[in-house]
């Protein structure tokens, strides 16, 4: 595997830092760190991105997270490893990741749902680290990135 070019946010400083600058803004919001990578995790195996996903997984093990937690996020729906919180935080990243499949991308139900865990400074949170990991993962998949390059 090769991948296409150098990922442009490495060509770019300056989008290098906007990127992590906006991505570090969620952060402070109230939202867990563990529940944070999950949500980078799971989008990541929606968008395909295999840089993200070994990353986000090796930060959940790093993080003192279980095989079992990790290895089921991707089917959190039907696995009892998951926190209500979690799993709203994982509904609406799948809802905002896949925006382009519904015509009521981010139903209701999937928003109170994600409210009644997360107050408002929460939901900001959640969607700032949404939305910062499918940049990084459109990045990432158009340039054909190779998981586990980065690694020194």
């Amino acid at each position: 595997m090769q991948s296409r070019m150098t990922n442009p946010a490495v060509l770019i400083p300056a989008a290098m830092h906007g990127l992590h600058a906006y991505g570090k803004a969620a952060d402070t919001l109230g939202v867990p760190a563990t529940t944070v990578e999950m949500v980078h995790l799971r989008a990541s195996q929606i968008n395909g991105c295999s840089v993200c996903v070994v990353m986000h997984s090796t930060a959940l093990r790093k993080a003192g997270e279980t095989d079992e937690r990790i290895a089921t996020v991707a089917a959190w729906r039907d696995a009892p490893y998951f926190t209500e919180a979690e799993r709203a935080a994982l509904a609406l990243t799948e809802a905002v990741t896949r925006i382009a499949d519904s015509a009521n991308p981010v139903p209701d139900d999937v928003w109170a749902e994600a409210g009644r865990h997360y107050d408002e400074q929460g939901l900001a949170g959640l969607l700032i680290a949404i939305t910062a990991i499918n940049v990084w993962n459109r990045l990432n998949v158009a340039t054909r990135q190779v998981a586990g390059e980065w690694k020194p």
